[in-house]
């Protein structure tokens, strides 16, 4: 039975209705998950949301690809993608999103998930989509927009100056400096206008300024 399941659902993450889908054969489907689940052939993330256990599994599962089944519509943003992008060092253990809904967190059996809310017009620029192995995709941030949210996200700061804005970029977020000089300052000015943003048109306005003086 489950060599069956396995065939039917090829991608390691899966909702409910895949799983419904893969059982529909048997009289009892909901019966054949609660099996699955005590078995440990499959792993609840969330309700409706599933990976297959370690036993079972054909390759690893995607934190980034569950991060966008879980609570949507979102897209991976703030520390999780500054340091997917090498542009901060340290390893991110949460993933963390950008939701155009209210803020979520959900603590799961593969790690913990934490969405952020903002506008919808901020939500609508930024995104790009990474397409893995077998036509799985999940949507992450530009670097520039996951630069702007964790700078939205982190109110308590206040940066005034150019002077003040590198050393905070630097010195507080630790960015690389030279994935900083890489970002495209036409992109961060469009998301300070969707967010209305002084302190992320700042950002834009200092890397203009330091490509200026490289010239």
């Amino acid at each position: 039975m489950f060599e069956e399941l396995r065939s039917k659902i090829t991608s390691e993450e899966f909702d409910y209705q895949a799983l419904l889908d893969g059982l529909r054969e048997y009289d009892r489907p909901r019966d054949k998950i609660t099996d699955l689940l005590r078995q440990s052939a499959i792993i609840r993330i969330k309700k409706g949301i599933y990976v297959f256990g370690e036993r079972y599994r054909r390759r690893p599962f995607s934190r980034e690809v569950l991060a966008n089944m879980i609570y949507g519509p979102s897209y991976i943003s703030l520390d999780y993608a500054l340091h997917y992008y090498g542009m901060i060092p340290e390893r991110v253990e949460a993933v963390t999103s950008v939701t155009c809904s209210r803020g979520r967190r959900f603590s799961t059996p593969v790690g913990l998930f934490i969405y952020r809310g903002i506008s919808m017009n901020a939500y609508q620029i930024g995104i790009d989509q990474v397409v893995l192995e077998r036509g799985r995709t999940f949507l992450i941030a530009v670097p520039e927009k996951a630069l702007s949210d964790k700078i939205h996200d982190d109110r308590g700061t206040r940066v005034r100056t150019h002077t003040e804005m590198r050393a905070y970029l630097l010195d507080n977020l630790r960015i690389d400096p030279e994935r900083l000089e890489k970002l495209n300052t036409d992109m961060l000015s469009l998301i300070a206008d969707r967010y209305r943003s002084r302190k992320i048109r700042l950002i834009s306005d200092l890397l203009r300024k330091l490509a200026g003086r490289k010239e």
